[in-house]
């Protein structure tokens, strides 16, 4: 059976069109220990002159322990479904720090990007998720920062731009297992130490649908949805984002 749910899953997948960065979601980090997920991910991205851009992403996680989450997948991009190309690899790392001692949950999120048509290359993206409960009422705030390197004969000092912040946030009704309500936000600021004027700097907010559904006893299907609206690095853009997981 759960053979058949795995290969609805895939074939869900590959029939969608999709897009990442500036997409995101938001990263929440909790005691998954042992679970198993087939994760695919979409975003959608309309400029005001009419561009759509759409980036797909697919990928297999797992719960190493009760603080330790890993997950292996690969972005495409693209504007339409005939013109998608494999873009990167992707390596996340999320560590909890802290697991209900405290008022605020920490985690450490990390995230390896390899590039798919040049082995010269990478970016690394690491910093601080943070995650606290208010009754129903759950709240997350991440910081990320992100630094791009390629070899020496690239870049002569192995350096290809400096780092940079971006952050995410939400904040969601958790009413019944199969529904939540809610909010996110995302932004990118430019470098970490100076940040780019208001004009150059990306800020999106939207509405936002959660919610999980058991499929037999040990296999769940989680999904979320959200339409934002704002700016891409200074231009005004409207954005799709959904998330599927096939948990097991």
């Amino acid at each position: 059976m759960t053979k058949r749910f795995v290969l609805l899953f895939f074939l869900l997948a590959v029939s969608l069109n999709v897009w990442a960065d500036p997409g995101y979601y938001v990263v929440t980090v909790y005691d998954n220990k042992d679970e198993k997920s087939l994760d695919y991910r979409y975003w959608a991205v309309s400029r005001a002159n009419g561009a759509e851009t759409i980036w797909p992403e697919l990928g297999f996680g797992y719960g190493v322990t009760a603080r330790w989450y890993t997950e292996l997948y690969a972005s495409a991009i693209g504007t339409s479904k005939s013109d998608l190309k494999l873009s990167t690899w992707n390596w996340q790392n999320d560590y909890q720090l802290t697991q209900g001692q405290y008022p605020v949950d920490l985690a450490l999120h990390t995230n390896f990007i390899r590039p798919h048509d040049t082995a010269d290359g990478y970016t690394f993206e690491f910093g601080p998720a943070l995650q606290t409960d208010m009754g129903k009422v759950r709240l997350n705030g991440n910081v990320f920062f992100e630094r791009s390197f390629a070899s020496e004969e690239s870049y002569g000092n192995g350096q290809a731009n400096a780092t940079q912040m971006k952050y995410q946030w939400q904040v969601k009704y958790r009413w019944i297992p199969s529904f939540h309500i809610g909010l996110q936000g995302f932004g990118e600021l430019g470098d970490w130490d100076h940040w780019a004027s208001r004009d150059q700097q990306s800020h999106r907010i939207g509405p936002a649908l959660f919610g999980s559904f058991e499929l037999m006893s040990s296999t769940k299907f989680a999904y979320q949805a959200a339409y934002l609206k704002g700016s891409v690095y200074g231009k005004h853009a409207d954005m799709f984002t959904m998330r599927l997981q096939l948990l097991f």
